[in-house]
């Protein structure tokens, strides 16, 4: 559950007093909190939703956003050791299944209860090499990326000022993503269940699979229907590939 200690890094989304388990969300590169709602809500009353809220969006838009998986890991986990007590798990989205696995290694280090299980979705293992390209381009090769990937409705972003408020944690993030490079023998002691869309255009079934190699436990691959933001039509399958794992 969360505890009395508040933080702007946490977001409570559904509550379920009664749940035995807490699912902590981390959401994609220029994605916030909210983006987990429909999955909390899927899973409420069986466990209750958390989720980060990294800086430079939604009610932190004020807050310069972080550059680098190391430095969004360490805030988030200053943020959660704190605030969860009980089982829980992690359910990290593309970016976000990289910070929670830096997270799930920092509990480790501290020897501090920490993730039951691991849920890798929408992005290749960290060992798999990853091109720095995208932070690179100018505004509109940025929003022809986020297109591709199918999240964002090309309408929304043709406003200046939209693009002014959303652009600078999108480029942040994708930053991050391509910058990051972790220790080679880096493994966490939770299963990693790594999830994928049948039709993910920057995200192979063999690049998610490869997560396997990240875990001294049991490493495993759901594949789902759908492109890089399958999550968005396929949340009830989903939630009960995570309800299951448990």
């Amino acid at each position: 559950m969360l505890t009395h200690t508040e933080t702007p890094w946490i977001r409570r989304l559904v509550a379920a007093p009664d749940s035995s388990v807490r699912v902590v969300c981390f959401p994609h590169a220029g994605g916030s909190a909210s983006y987990f709602r429909p999955l909390a809500i899927e899973l409420a009353p069986h466990a209750e939703t958390l989720a980060v809220q990294y800086p430079g969006r939604q009610e932190r838009r004020a807050e310069p956003p972080l550059e680098s998986i190391v430095e969004l890991a360490d805030a988030a986990f200053e943020a959660l050791r704190p605030a969860v007590e009980g089982p829980f798990v992690f359910f990290g989205h593309s970016l976000g299944a990289l910070v929670a696995f830096e997270v799930a290694l920092r509990f480790q280090q501290v020897s501090a209860p920490g993730p039951r299980r691991l849920f890798a979705s929408a992005v290749s293992a960290p060992s798999v090499f990853r091109q720095p390209t995208a932070h690179f381009g100018d505004d509109d090769a940025l929003v022809a990326e986020l297109c591709r990937l199918g999240g964002t409705d090309p309408a929304r972003l043709s406003a200046a000022q939209i693009r002014a408020m959303s652009l600078p944690a999108v480029r942040a993030d994708y930053r991050a993503v391509e910058k990051y490079r972790p220790a080679p023998d880096a493994r966490v002691t939770c299963p990693i269940t790594a999830l994928v869309g049948t039709h993910d255009p920057i995200v192979s079934l063999r690049d998610s699979a490869a997560w396997r190699a990240h875990t001294t436990a049991k490493g495993e691959l759901r594949v789902f229907e759908g492109g890089h933001f399958y999550l968005d039509h396929m949340v009830r399958d989903v939630a009960a590939t995570v309800l299951n794992a448990w």
